[in-house]
């Protein structure tokens, strides 16, 4: 792994001021996301580290501000973000946001960024709007309109150099993502059902005789082996995307296929705990095998440095 002020010069970054910029967001997503981070510094060529980090750190900041707190705070929070955020990146002055200096200096070097930021922020008020779905074509909206540019934010570094491709990566991105977020609705549901809304439509939570309220709380044997049912349900179709994704790696050019390859590999991992977990999840997320994530990155690093040989 190259040290942290080499990958900044890599990336053609010299300025102290901005180096400093840099360094704060790597921080940042060092610790909110320790396994992509990882997978970032290990497995991705060295001009992309900064840029990348910088756009996941803006990715986070941005559904910090709108994820929890009453309605109308996180519509003027999501107001307030995006105003700043055009002002940045359309200057000239420096904005007094570190995330946002970085973030325009990324965009001012890669100028495809913009239309993903726009994209990403015109779809945040699903976010903030969100209480839950009734049905699955709203699921459906939340992961086109938000999941998406949100995932695209990072993804969009790796899209293929020929215009030919990028139909073919655009639609094993949306099937990745929507693998994750349905079980990242999974995984959070015990933390989601305390707070009175969670990721799972109403309309499949009929289906099996449950409700929001029945998942709050120790939940009895009956309402855990029908949750243990519609975990695995929702698994398949969470699976049935992960393998629309498959062919993702091939997709994209050779320097990004380790990078590419380990995040499906570790959506994988993440999918089995989940099913595995089933009902248990009632009690809290599933736990991934540190070990499994370990030997992931290990090979598509030994695979990265044999690309770079």
């Amino acid at each position: 792994m190259p040290t942290w002020k080499s990958t900044l010069s890599a990336a053609g970054i010299y300025r102290p001021d901005l180096r400093d910029d840099y360094t704060q967001q790597r921080s940042l997503v060092r610790a909110f996301a320790r396994k992509e981070y990882l997978a970032v510094r290990l497995l991705l060529p060295a001009a992309l580290h900064a840029p990348v980090i910088a756009a996941v750190a803006f990715m986070h900041a941005t559904d910090d501000r709108i994820d929890t707190g009453a309605t109308h705070a996180r519509k003027h929070a999501l107001a307030s973000w995006t105003a700043a955020t055009t002002t940045a990146l359309d200057g000239p002055a420096p904005s007094d946001s570190a995330t946002l200096r970085a973030l325009a200096h990324t965009a001012s070097r890669h100028p495809s960024l913009r239309q993903r930021i726009d994209l990403f922020l015109g779809g945040a008020h699903l976010e903030v709007d969100y209480f839950g779905f009734t049905r699955e074509r709203e699921l459906q909206a939340y992961v086109d309109g938000y999941s998406l540019p949100a995932f695209m934010l990072m993804a969009g570094f790796m899209a293929p150099s020929h215009a030919e491709g990028q139909p073919a990566f655009d639609a094993a991105c949306r099937a990745l993502i929507e693998s994750m977020q349905r079980v990242d609705f999974l995984d959070d549901v015990a933390e989601d059902a305390a707070s009175g809304a969670i990721g799972i439509p109403a309309q499949d939570l009929e289906r099996h005789q449950l409700t929001l309220a029945d998942l709050v709380g120790p939940p009895s044997d009956a309402v855990r082996r029908a949750f243990t049912e519609l975990v695995h349900e929702q698994a398949e179709l969470a699976q049935e995307q992960l393998e629309a994704a498959a062919g993702l790696p091939q997709l994209v050019e050779p320097p990004v296929r380790p990078f590419v390859t380990a995040l499906w590999q570790l959506q994988n991992l993440k999918l089995a705990a989940v099913r595995r977990a089933g009902g248990a999840l009632l009690d809290g997320g599933a736990d991934v095998p540190m070990p499994a994530v370990l030997r992931i990155l290990l090979r598509q690093y030994r695979a990265a440095r044999r690309g770079r040989a």
